[in-house]
């Protein structure tokens, strides 16, 4: 058996999630169920996280073990038979014991704000009326780096073992009528993005400083935080992994960024 990495990327409005569950289709499910199809046997695979419903991904990563001859073929032929919102950019030969979830060193979110009304990207893109202050919102965004207990920011009654994370970039960006949030930490607690994101914007609207900021996060209180904005603004675009882990050194998986169409 070899252990393989598979690059994808998804839309996940019509998706329950990334994981695999019992009230609707997920995208770990779609997958594995074309994996196992072309493989001709049952094929488990591990992603390296999992978005919420609704959430997209321009770079998922998983992992699945198995012995294939082909990976471009097998890379073409999952491509046909998997919905159109789903696509597979690579498949690449990893070490025994790399592992999608546990090995990813980073993990890259961006989330996209809009004033304007636009009846193309409207799915893409959270609506807000009014202008804010993007400056008074990236003094709030530095913030984070001076914590690493984001409990405020996490849904309640998770069964992770611990709520600390490392915030590695977190700034917002302007683009005409657009902000745009990117943050990037080794790993995100449940909803974590989103309610950030809605506390942010309750500074860029004049209602939220610095110093309000740290109380919200030293209170370790989701409701001290604001509310959690809609996931179909939301994208995963980037996991990293340590070199080591890929058999071929000279191999640098590919992945699609559609990001200059936000």
């Amino acid at each position: 058996m070899n252990r393989y990495f598979i690059y994808l990327a998804y839309n996940g409005a019509n998706y329950c999630g990334w994981q695999t569950q019992p009230n609707g289709l997920a995208v770990q499910e779609s997958i594995e169920k074309a994996l196992s199809t072309l493989l001709r046997t049952t094929t488990p695979i591990v992603g390296a996280g999992r978005t919420d419903a609704g959430v997209h991904s321009r770079r998922m990563v998983a992992h699945f073990d198995g012995n294939v001859e082909d990976t471009e073929v097998l890379k073409d032929k999952m491509n046909r038979i998997l919905a159109n919102d789903i696509v597979i950019y690579d498949i690449v030969l990893v070490t025994s014991d790399a592992h999608a979830r546990f090995d990813a060193t980073s993990r890259l979110y961006r989330y996209y704000v809009t004033t304007r009304k636009d009846p193309f990207m409207h799915p893409f893109k959270y609506k807000v009326h009014g202008n804010m202050d993007i400056d008074r919102m990236n003094r709030c965004a530095k913030v984070l780096f001076e914590y690493e207990d984001f409990t405020s920011f996490s849904k309640l009654h998770t069964d992770v073992k611990t709520n600390n994370c490392t915030i590695m970039q977190a700034e917002w960006i302007r683009q005409d009528d657009d902000y745009v949030f990117t943050i990037k930490a080794n790993r995100f607690l449940r909803n974590m993005v989103r309610a950030i994101v809605g506390t942010l914007i309750e500074a860029g609207r004049g209602k939220l400083d610095e110093q309000g900021m740290r109380r919200i996060i030293e209170l370790k209180d989701r409701g001290a935080a604001g509310l959690s904005v809609p996931a179909q603004a939301l994208f995963l675009d980037e996991i990293e992994y340590p070199s080591h882990l890929f058999l071929n050194k000279d191999h640098k998986p590919f992945y699609y960024n559609r990001q200059d169409l936000l």
